[in-house]
């Protein structure tokens, strides 16, 4: 790897592993991860509350497993996110966060829609509302690898990435 060197120094080689070594020595939360953890536990919670509609309203059976397999992902990665949480003496809330302000968030008034309805039209909605929830995870998640520091947190950023990414296409085939 080639490290810049500071104004009037010469730039320097580092091996990979010296590279890897110098991040976990430093690898200490900052407010962009801490935030990251508890804005995702909000948002995964808010499509679980959407996945559990499917089961009794959903008329697709590749839509049901679709949601079955959200919320068999998500769940796991709520208590991931708690336990790292934890790990870190932070608390899972910071007392003054609107959900609201986060991407991809459904309104209220969108959720009440999606509870009311029943057949083909919660398929449509369900997946208009869980494709567009689903893109605003993958902006945190950048947005966190961009300004966050925890390897962890990064890896977990990753991980919705790749995830959310493969589930919206799925969803753009099933509307």
């Amino acid at each position: 790897m080639i490290v810049p060197g500071g104004p009037g120094e010469q730039n320097r080689t580092m091996s990979a592993a010296d590279a890897a070594a110098q991040r976990a020595e430093d690898d200490s939360p900052n407010s962009a991860d801490v935030s990251y953890a508890r804005m995702m536990i909000e948002h995964h919670r808010q499509a679980l509350e959407m996945t559990e509609l499917a089961p009794d309203r959903a008329e697709s059976a590749s839509l049901k497993r679709l949601a079955e397999r959200i919320a068999a992902a998500q769940g796991p990665e709520i208590a991931a996110m708690r336990g790292w949480l934890t790990t870190h003496g932070k608390a899972e809330k910071s007392g003054g966060h609107q959900h609201g302000s986060m991407p991809g968030m459904a309104t209220e008034a969108q959720l009440s829609q999606l509870r009311a309805a029943r057949g083909k039209a919660f398929d449509q909605l369900f997946l208009t509302l869980m494709i567009t929830h689903h893109e605003g995870a993958i902006t945190m998640a950048t947005d966190v690898k961009a300004q966050g520091n925890n390897l962890l947190v990064e890896e977990m950023a990753d991980d919705v990435v790749a995830q959310q990414t493969t589930e919206i296409t799925r969803m753009r085939t099933l509307l």
